[in-house]
């Protein structure tokens, strides 16, 4: 049974409520349908109600069952506006509350903030600045964490490995590497992988010398001392982490080097690059950003994605509850 599958029929147990806010796209609507007719999750489509069900029905695609909301006409709108100005505790006006709730990617986050929704996902049409922002303003980071990462789960057949951060943070401090680092392992599990962290650099237990080499050094070094469940190493560069005749050579001893599954980059330039390396030259499917440190699952879709992968990501949205 596939990872997609064990999803499929965790969710059907139990479904949870997902929020999707373009819910005139044609890719959305697909994996909608497609969601309902599985009755995988409950499904909740904004947009003007007329425009989503021409636009369901110029593509046979069959949304009953549906919960469709025009933020425009929303019986509960001036409620929700007085708890994003409460939650932006003076940062916003009520005005410029109003006229952010009025566009669906701030909408849909408020929907989840007020427990009517369980998650969200977005991006289809939007920026992945335009879906984490609300999130950042709205849900925030669960407590203990400061800032929000992403991860890509890869998958080739029944190989399956973890890469972040590959879409958030530019080029994120040692604190936010520790972060990242722990909340990857975490989406690792939950994906079904025994996680064995490898945290890369051009540099494999100090045979380069530099900032990043002692980013990552240093970082290592943390996440073992406060996660020693975990099995993480570094740094290594990537040889060593895949090759277990480099990496027990490079690394003697070390539990995970040659054996890693589950990668942290020093940088979104290295992190973006190597994940798409392994997508189209390494024909791995990559599924993501999954974003990581919030208080309820917010995630985001390549404005290039097809209905599959909008299908699959939602399922990867819910399961993250």
């Amino acid at each position: 049974m596939s990872i997609f599958e064990n999803f499929e029929k965790k969710l059907q147990a139990e479904p949870k409520s997902i929020v999707f806010t373009e819910g005139t796209d044609a890719r959305i609507l697909s994996a909608a349908s497609r969601l309902l007719a599985g009755k995988t999750l409950k499904v909740i489509l904004l947009g003007e109600i007329e425009a989503v069900k021409k636009a369901a029905a110029d593509g046979s695609f069959d949304i009953t069952g549906a919960e469709i909301i025009d933020p425009a006409n929303y019986e509960g709108f001036d409620e929700m506006v007085a708890k994003m100005v409460e939650l932006r505790k003076g940062k916003m006006t009520d005005e410029q509350c109003r006229a952010a709730l009025s566009k669906s990617n701030y909408f849909g986050t408020m929907l989840v903030k007020q427990g009517k929704a369980d998650c969200l996902l977005g991006g289809a049409t939007y920026s992945t600045a335009d879906t984490v922002r609300p999130a950042l303003q709205l849900i925030k980071c669960k407590p203990g964490i400061k800032s929000v990462s992403s991860c890509f789960i890869l998958t080739r057949g029944e190989e399956s490995i973890a890469m972040g951060d590959c879409a958030i943070n530019i080029d994120p401090s040692e604190d936010e590497i520790v972060e990242s680092t722990v909340e990857t392992a975490h989406t690792a599990e939950i994906f079904g992988i025994d996680p064995r962290v490898a945290l890369l650099s051009y540099s494999t237990k100090g045979s380069g010398k530099g900032e990043t080499v002692d980013k990552m050094r240093n970082a290592t070094a943390r996440v073992q001392e406060a996660h020693p469940e975990l099995k993480v190493d570094g740094e290594l560069q990537f040889d060593a982490a895949v090759a277990p005749e480099v990496g027990q050579l490079k690394a003697p001893g070390s539990k995970v080097a040659g054996y890693a599954n589950t990668f942290i980059f020093p940088n979104i330039n290295a992190g973006n690059i190597g994940y798409k390396i392994a997508q189209r030259l390494g024909g791995f499917e990559a599924y993501g950003p999954i974003l990581q440190g919030l208080n309820a699952p917010i995630n985001d879709l390549s404005r290039g994605c097809n209905a599959e992968e909008v299908y699959k990501m939602a399922l990867i949205t819910a399961a993250l509850i």
